[in-house]
């Protein structure tokens, strides 16, 4: 009995020996994900990635996602759908023994997932997989990923991709203390050809033991990107210069109809743009609740409603109070600065004081990178809509019978009227066109904006100064004048910062106005010269 235990005893050990020796590398880092201690998780994806199990870039992810579960001293892969599959075998799994909890992260870790799974897909099939393995590895400069780096630029075809894997190589090579001075100089010409915040970043923070001629091609390569930034800033403040002045070109162009038509000061104009944008609102609540498919034709069919909805308020605010209030302007401030109120809190009782979410459809999400710029597809909408805008009413303030009279009346009220033109009709027309324009302008704002009762009174006072520094009434003057104004803004913002720039501006235009009292373009006729 002694030696049958003996035996069985040393059969036990025998079997236990050769399946340790049986066991690869994959399955002996598996348990290491167990130990609760950040060290051997780090050592075990190192490990697991090293491996070439099938399963290593499923382990990794889950890890990523506090997917990966270990409990009785073995590791699971918690599926989307919510079922176990034992990571060492594959296969699905029941109600395992034991309360089962994720693998802890931390930054270390964290760093080493990305890092491992940039070195397990860089081979991936797909181009934009690889691209971003690429960017992962080149964040993370991790040493390891330097082999898998060499075998994917020897057989990559796709240039971006390329060109990111020399540029994650050349970032290892160039932190690598071992490597060769021709090596790094090679590496700092690829990161200069980058020229981007991360490349100048590297270039900027050489190790210690770089050689001096590194140094030295690192510093020089350094200054070059600096002088291309500052080249491609000064674009990108002119960008945002124009961005803005779009903003306040759609918020002012319907002002300067009205103000250049009646000489009214419209404070409510606004609210107008508010109006606008809860349209917008409630035109993509009710697209969302019966009609999901149209989402990202939304903003398109608010256009045409917010126009009418801002609109309509205009014609009936100029009919019921602005037409007893022509000639007194202070009487008409006071009057449409109460309405402004009235239509701030009817709103704010409606749809209640908070913001309003107003969703992007998908073909304005993104950005076009342009050298070392960003045009986020939002804001090129927007200008091409402030321009388009624009460019409509040119054509119908030209070339319609309305736009006749409105000019007529602009330049001389008295003598349109005795020619039979029915002024208080244009008045109300040119009225209600300046308010939906502003209510069109809402829908565009409601893409940049916070949707709010207060909305509009961001931009008042903007617009009032875009239309007296462009010349009351005339359009080519408002569209100058957003322009200049948005341009100078952003130019002085990097120098003198958001207040400071803002009350320089005021300044500006003050004394300018001082000079030219009817602005940049003064209309002509013999009422407005008088």
């Amino acid at each position: 009995m002694i030696v049958l235990r003996k035996f069985l005893r040393a059969f036990l050990l025998l079997l236990g020996m050769a399946s340790a020796a049986l066991a690869g590398p994959y399955e002996e880092a598996l348990p290491r994900f167990t130990s609760d201690s950040y060290a051997d998780t780090d050592a075990a994806i190192g490990a697991v990635a090293a491996s070439g199990n099938p399963l290593a870039v499923d382990v990794i992810e889950a890890l990523r996602d506090g997917r990966l579960l270990v409990g009785s001293g073995q590791v699971f892969i918690r599926r989307a759908s919510g079922d176990l599959i034992n990571a060492a075998t594959g296969q699905a799994w029941g109600n395992p023994a034991g309360e089962l909890k994720p693998v802890r992260l931390n930054n270390r870790v964290r760093r080493a997932i990305e890092a491992a799974l940039g070195s397990l897909t860089l081979l991936n099939p797909d181009a934009a997989k690889r691209l971003e393995a690429a960017r992962a590895v080149f964040r993370s400069r991790d040493e390891a990923a330097l082999p898998a780096l060499e075998k994917a630029i020897a057989q990559e075809s796709h240039v971006p991709v390329r060109n990111a894997l020399e540029t994650a190589r050349a970032a290892i090579l160039l932190s690598k203390q071992d490597a060769p001075p021709t090596q790094k100089l090679t590496a700092v010409q690829t990161l200069r050809d980058r020229s981007d915040q991360e490349a100048l970043a590297l270039l900027s923070n050489l190790p210690a033991h770089a050689p001096p001629e590194v140094v030295a091609a690192a510093g020089k390569a350094a200054d070059g990107i600096r002088a291309r930034l500052a080249f491609w800033q000064a674009f990108q403040n002119v960008w945002y210069g124009i961005s803005l002045g779009s903003v306040l070109l759609l918020a002012a162009i319907g002002l300067a109809i009205t103000f250049g038509t009646m000489s009214v000061i419209n404070m409510a104009h606004g609210e107008m743009v508010m109006l606008g944008a809860y349209t917008t609102f409630m035109v993509q609540e009710l697209i969302r609740s019966y009609f999901p498919g149209l989402f990202g034709a939304s903003l398109l069919i608010a256009l045409p409603l917010a126009f009418l909805v801002a609109g309509s308020v205009g014609v009936l605010l100029e009919r019921t109070v602005i037409r007893f209030l022509y000639g007194r302007p202070l009487e008409t401030l006071l009057a449409t600065w109460g309405i402004s109120l009235i239509l701030q809190q009817g709103v704010r009782t409606i749809f209640g004081p908070t913001n309003r979410e107003v969703g992007t459809p998908a073909w304005m999400s993104g950005a076009l990178d342009v050298g070392a710029m960003s045009l986020t597809y939002n804001r090129i909408a927007i200008v091409v809509f402030a321009f388009s805008v624009f460019a409509i009413l040119l054509l119908v303030l030209r070339y319609t019978s309305l736009g006749l009279y409105v000019r007529a009346v602009t330049q001389n009220r008295r003598m349109a009227g005795s020619m039979g033109i029915r002024t208080s009709r244009v008045d109300a027309l040119a009225f209600g066109l300046g308010s939906g324009v502003a209510g069109i302008a809402g829908v565009a704002l409601s893409q940049i904006d916070n949707v709010s009762p207060n909305l509009g009174q961001g931009y008042i006072i903007d617009s009032f100064m875009v239309v007296v520094f462009g010349g009351v009434g005339n359009l080519w003057g408002t569209l100058v004048g957003a322009m200049t104004l948005g341009i100078a803004n952003k130019l002085l913002e990097p120098y003198a910062g958001a207040v400071l720039g803002k009350i320089a501006l005021l300044i500006a235009i003050i004394v300018f106005i001082q000079r030219r009292p009817r602005g940049l373009f003064a209309l002509k006729g013999r009422v407005v010269e008088a």
